[in-house]
């Protein structure tokens, strides 16, 4: 009377699913593999390898359930009348890896550990080499200033090969990466997300990698922490004095006296209006404004005696 329960091998109860038997069969095979060093078992992985190959065959194991590993191994009767034909004895082949082979489908025992072991048979010569990740993918990720002074959340799906429960084959999945922007990040931020790439069975996923890139604003332009703001004025203004109004990115309205002269290479700096700085929000750049200063066309004969007059009477 033989003794075997292939169930209580793969640690599964009776009605255990096809998943259920490919995942036990994965997990124990890893680990009693006697590759390893703390826990590999050749009879153990022998067993194990005699139980998945009678579970994972329909016809296997519908004898099993029905008459047990001695009907499995001495034949049952057929029912094609009174031929007194019997089934096939069943005989394992004792060749615990050709049965792991046939499942990962390469020689590849510790793919959850990112090392590949490739053993002809078992006691024979082992080798062991560093799996390697893929190489890294970039991304660009387009943000408005408006988003860079605030800060905001950016949900971007993604799709990806990942690998079954069977550990062999493979199918295309979306998934939804949240990106918390922080106030004043700069373009050329980077955010990784390690590991999210393609899935395969000899290979480290790779990390997807997302490059903040600022989009052009109407009204600003950046420089670093700084936020340029350029104005046209007449000549006039330029030399007697006038306001600038400037809303800022937070929807407040700026009204800056200009009391100088405006000269070709002057700008007015506002200090901490600008962008937050990343290191700590709550300080702030500068707000800097510069001119466009737009001379008359034309003068006539007595405004170019007045302004000369009134240039003679400073100097």
């Amino acid at each position: 009377m033989m003794d075997n329960d292939y169930y209580e091998t793969l640690e599964i109860n009776r009605n255990a699913t096809d998943a259920d038997i490919k995942k036990a069969y994965r997990r124990l095979a890893l680990k009693f593999h006697p590759s390893s060093e703390e826990t590999g078992n050749v009879e153990k992985f022998t067993q194990l390898g005699e139980a998945y190959d009678v579970l994972s065959d329909p016809r296997k194991k519908a004898i099993y359930d029905k008459f047990g590993e001695d009907g499995l191994k001495g034949g049952i009767p057929l029912e094609f009348g009174n031929s007194g034909a019997w089934s096939s004895k069943y005989a394992y082949h004792r060749d615990p890896d050709k049965t792991f082979r046939k499942f990962f489908g390469v020689d590849n025992p510790f793919s959850d550990f990112y090392i590949n072991y490739a053993p002809p048979k078992l006691g024979g010569p082992q080798q062991v080499v560093a799996k390697k990740q893929d190489s890294h993918i970039e991304r660009d990720l387009h943000l408005s200033l408006d988003d860079l002074f605030h800060g905001c959340t950016k949900k971007i799906k993604i799709s990806r090969r990942v690998m079954n429960e069977d550990g062999c084959t493979s199918s295309i999945k979306d998934k939804i990466l949240t990106i918390d922007v922080e106030p004043g990040w700069k373009e050329g931020t980077r955010i990784v997300f390690s590991k999210e790439g393609d899935q395969g069975p000899n290979s480290i996923p790779a990390d997807i990698v997302f490059i903040v890139q600022q989009k052009n604003h109407p009204l600003f332009v950046r420089q670093q922490n700084d936020l340029i703001y350029k104005t046209q004025i007449s000549l006039e203004m330029a030399l007697t004095g006038f306001s600038v109004d400037v809303e800022t990115l937070d929807g407040r309205v700026l009204t800056i006296p200009i009391n100088d002269i405006v000269h070709p290479t002057y700008k007015k700096v506002v200090p901490g209006q600008g962008m937050p700085l990343p290191q700590d929000p709550s300080q702030r750049g500068n707000l800097i404004i510069t001119f466009d200063v737009k001379f008359p066309e034309k003068l006539s004969a007595e405004s170019r005696q007045l302004i000369k007059q009134a240039l003679t009477f400073e100097n």
